[in-house]
């Protein structure tokens, strides 16, 4: 297995509130496909909404039920410490404005943005479905905004 990222999916508990909050945040339109596939007790929905990102990754929402039996495991208790997304900006204030803007759309910001001791400005925020994510600003990273 070579050492690479294609897909990130994130369990989402109600899709379309997911879909309006990343959009709310200014993301493009996602394409949602799958609609007619609509699963049973056993086999899982097809209905995902994908987001294609820079450098060719794949951003997917998917319903934390079908996701759990698309891959046959029982659906557990969200925990939002067991990984977080990354979000890197080109300033400290750029920092203070996206997490501001997740705050207006319906975020919770979970530790507010400070310098941390290894040089970076971060604060994090959980999305509407309790994943975690750090918007960053570390000053040897370059960086569009």
């Amino acid at each position: 297995m070579k050492p690479r990222l294609n897909v990130i999916t994130l369990a989402v508990k109600d899709l379309d509130k997911a879909l309006n909050f990343y959009q709310n945040l200014g993301w493009p339109p996602a394409d949602v496909v799958g609609d007619e596939f609509k699963g049973s007790d056993t086999e899982p929905a097809g209905k995902v909404a994908f987001f294609a990102m820079p450098g060719g990754l794949i951003f997917a929402l998917y319903p934390r039920s079908e996701l759990a039996k698309d891959a046959n495991r029982p659906t557990g208790v969200p925990n939002s410490t067991e990984f977080s997304l990354g979000y890197a900006v080109g300033s400290p204030e750029k920092v203070d404005e996206v997490l501001a803007k997740v705050k207006a759309v319906g975020g919770t910001l979970t530790d507010r943005p400070h310098e941390r001791p290894w040089g970076i400005y971060s604060g994090y925020f959980e999305d509407l479905d309790g994943h975690l994510w750090e918007v960053i600003y570390n000053p040897g990273i370059e960086v569009e905004d």
